[in-house]
């Protein structure tokens, strides 16, 4: 088998695999799969407006990191929080105090020394809402998207949640340099 047909395999067997894994464990349902597809899973539009898949040419300030993967921002004329999709960071607010951790802490304030104050950029994926009415989004502050670069300092761990697996492969490839590396999270003691 050729290395182009390895990879078109890849790109294929991956995603298929994360869905029936969330399927599996209760992340996702049949009605999610079958929206994903009826909202364009299969077939991105070609808008820069929010809701095609593209970086917006809008600008949205951020008003407040709530930690390290949660901003709120002002959409439009409204508060709405914003999930950066396709990470995980450490807890820091949560309500069980138990559950946050000095790692979490540390990525919360990482997150809020990018991002306090600035205009940024979203560019979304299948999903536009999480279960908890978030804008699930992949930020991007001028040209750079804060997602990579929290995964790249060491700050966040790849979590990717069908159907929004756009760069699943990518991040896991970024996640990995950052580990080897031992930056932020990563490093031994």
């Amino acid at each position: 088998m050729k290395q182009k047909e390895k990879i078109k395999l890849i790109k294929i067997v991956i995603p298929v695999m994360i869905i029936l894994v969330a399927l599996a464990f209760g992340i996702i349902t049949k009605d999610d799969i079958y929206a994903a597809f009826e909202s364009g899973f299969s077939e991105k539009k070609k808008s820069t407006n929010d809701t095609g898949g593209n970086i917006s040419s809008k600008y949205y300030e951020v008003l407040k990191v709530v930690d390290g993967d949660t901003i709120q921002i002002d959409y439009n004329g409204t508060k709405e929080r914003v999930r950066l999709i396709g990470i995980d960071t450490p807890e820091s607010v949560h309500p069980d105090e138990n559950k946050n951790t000095e790692n979490g802490k540390k990525a919360s304030e990482y997150t809020k020394k990018i991002l306090t104050g600035k205009k940024i950029r979203l560019e979304l994926d299948v999903q536009e809402r999480d279960k908890y009415g978030r804008i699930l989004a992949y930020v991007y502050l001028d040209d750079e998207m804060v997602n990579k670069k929290l995964l790249a300092d060491g700050y966040a761990q790849v979590a990717t949640y069908p159907p929004n697996v756009k760069y699943a492969e990518e991040f896991l490839s970024i996640q990995e340099k950052a580990q080897k590396a031992q930056k932020g999270l990563w490093k031994e003691d």
